[in-house]
């Protein structure tokens, strides 16, 4: 059985069973808090126990290393939603110690992206159309840095509504610990 059919099987079974009823509540963050972190698979059920939010309390964003390096991309794009449409008036970016956009090597990405049959040709086309992506592929060299980072590209944003608290913490995905690495309330 493949992954996707095991997945519909089990979600059959869950709304027959009407077991989502434990997870109802509304679009809006009780705690009106946005945190932004990354996908890896240690922080799923970890970060949330570590800081003691459930279902319902906060909005959350992943991607690769808590990163946001386009001030209009995506990812601010969702900030701005969850600032302005569904009542979050604080945000906290969340790294990781041990994380692996700390060592991502963009040439490796590369090797490997031609391996899993992306051609020469395309790769190229890219690179002529000015897309560099040695650059894009790029992660950080610490990640308190990473995290300092996008905590500064949120708070410079022209579009973050005043006073609107930007945090960063890194958690340790064997123990949840948080440090605070930028405490939003203390002004620069």
């Amino acid at each position: 059985m493949s992954q996707v059919s095991e997945i519909m099987k089990f979600n059959q079974n869950f709304v027959e069973h009407k077991d989502y009823e434990a997870y109802l509540t509304s679009r809006y963050p009780d705690k009106k808090i946005l945190i932004i972190t990354c996908m890896d698979t240690r922080l799923v059920e970890l970060l949330p126990k570590a800081m003691n939010f459930k279902n319902g309390d906060v909005k959350i964003i992943k991607n690769a290393g808590a990163v946001i390096s386009q001030p209009f991309g995506s990812v601010m794009r969702s900030v701005m939603v969850a600032l302005y449409a569904l009542e979050a008036d604080e945000v906290i970016v969340v790294g990781h110690y041990d994380c692996g956009m700390a060592s991502l090597n963009s040439d490796a990405m590369i090797q490997s992206i031609k391996k899993r049959g992306v051609s020469e040709q395309v790769l190229d086309t890219l690179e002529n159309s000015g897309i560099k992506l040695t650059k894009w592929l790029r992660g950080f060299d610490n990640v308190e840095e990473g995290v300092i980072r996008s905590v500064e590209l949120i708070k410079r944003h022209p579009l973050l509504p005043p006073n609107v608290p930007v945090h960063g913490m890194i958690i340790d995905p064997a123990t949840g610990a948080l440090d605070l690495v930028a405490d939003g309330y203390k002004q620069d």
